[in-house]
């Protein structure tokens, strides 16, 4: 909503560990998958969400990029992370909602243990995931390492309180889940 200046916490903690991993995290995909493979679509059928997805990469001050606001609709998978359906952490963001209406991952938080999240790709394939978890973290205690650099798709999205002073919501909410196949 309104100006993020971070979402994910994007800030000096997220900053930090993409510095630290970021090199690391690049290698392992491209050892895995061919540069060209690519996400192009999430769906959640538990939540009634169906969602093309965008590469997102890093601002120039060291922040991950964000979906345009203009485009509510559309998640973005962060492309310094794994191909969903290969070895790694895999990050998806997305808006929980605009100024006006709810945007892509406004249903997010409610996701339950042991529902399913779908990942199409450029190949064809479709990597399903079983969802481990759903937590609401401050954004000052965002757990970068853990999203980042742990094995398994991450749903990140904004979510608790809205500080209008800062014209920011004051949590993340993050949806931790477990490769089932890729078919």
């Amino acid at each position: 909503m309104a100006r993020f200046s971070r979402v994910v916490l994007a800030g000096a903690a997220t900053g930090l560990v993409l510095v630290a991993f970021g090199r690391t995290l690049q290698v392992r995909q491209e050892e895995a998958t061919p540069s060209s493979v690519v996400p192009e679509s999430i769906e959640v059928p538990a939540i009634d969400l169906e969602a093309p997805l965008m590469k997102l990469g890093l601002t120039k001050g060291g922040e991950v990029e964000l979906p345009p606001y203009e485009k509510p609709k559309v998640a973005g998978w962060f492309k310094h992370s794994a191909v969903p359906g290969e070895r790694g952490a895999s990050v998806i963001i997305g808006h929980v909602d605009t100024k006006t209406a709810p945007a892509v991952f406004y249903k997010l938080r409610q996701l339950r243990k042991g529902q399913i999240v779908k990942v199409s790709r450029s190949d064809g394939k479709v990597a399903e995931y079983k969802v481990d978890s759903v937590e609401q973290v401050d954004k000052e205690r965002f757990p970068a390492e853990r999203v980042y650099t742990e094995a398994g798709l991450r749903l990140v999205t904004c979510g608790g309180n809205f500080d209008y002073a800062r014209h920011e919501y004051e949590d993340n909410i993050i949806v931790y889940a477990s490769p089932v196949k890729l078919a």
